[in-house]
């Protein structure tokens, strides 16, 4: 799952950043508003974590562009947005919910409780399953915890993001576009082809799953369960 982190407080934004990561996330982080539009025009993320106080752009008027630009009637599924602010009055909230905020959480806050809201509003935004079963594989989307057979499957964050994509759209493909992604931060030093590696990685710990990662030519790569010997 890839994550856009706008927050201008250096510090924090570490912080939160190194947990994120360290749960398995996929994170981009910008200290700017007006950069927060920018790169929410031309990327998808799953899940925005979003200051108010932020130099460039106030966090409302970010979240009130996008909303604006997912209104279309071609638009895909709103993003996810939760608010991060040391304001707690009622009224910014209440005016960030009106414009389309899904959560809220007021500094100071314990990252175990951030990360519940954020797996809340990935289970809400996919209609997510609490258990994928595929196979000989189980994935939990609450723990984002894999296991072949009752066994944890040990995934590096690449891996795991990989996996997820897959697990979203069993029988469908996935464009080598699609999991780039939401493998790699904008930011990384990586071409596309390079999706090729994690998969490949993939693939050998889901030997003896009972599943495959097919590649569909021109088309991505497709999760199957294996036919039955």
């Amino acid at each position: 799952m890839r994550l856009l982190l706008v927050e201008d407080h250096a510090d924090l934004a570490e912080w939160v950043g190194r947990a994120l990561r360290q749960a398995g996330f996929v994170l981009d982080v910008l200290g700017r508003g007006d950069h927060a539009d920018q790169a929410l025009r031309t990327e998808h993320y799953d899940v925005v974590i979003l200051d108010l106080s932020l130099p460039g752009m106030d966090g409302l008027e970010v979240l009130r562009r996008l909303r604006h630009r997912e209104g279309g009637p071609d638009a895909s599924p709103p993003t996810p947005v939760l608010v991060l602010t040391a304001r707690g009055s009622t009224e910014e909230r209440v005016q960030g919910l009106n414009l389309g905020a899904d959560d809220y959480l007021t500094k100071p806050f314990e990252i175990a409780e951030l990360e519940a809201r954020i797996k809340a509003l990935l289970r809400r935004a996919g209609n997510q399953v609490p258990l994928v079963r595929l196979g000989r594989l189980e994935f939990d989307t609450t723990t984002r915890m894999a296991t072949i057979d009752g066994e944890p499957l040990a995934l590096t964050p690449r891996e795991l993001a990989v996996l997820e994509a897959l697990l979203s759209r069993i029988g469908r493909p996935v464009a080598r576009e699609a999991l780039f992604e939401k493998v790699f931060e904008f930011d990384a030093d990586a071409r596309v082809e390079a999706i090729e590696i994690y998969v490949s990685r993939l693939r050998k710990k889901l030997e003896g799953a009972g599943v495959a990662i097919n590649t569909l030519r021109g088309l991505g790569y497709l999760l199957a369960e294996k036919p039955a010997a």
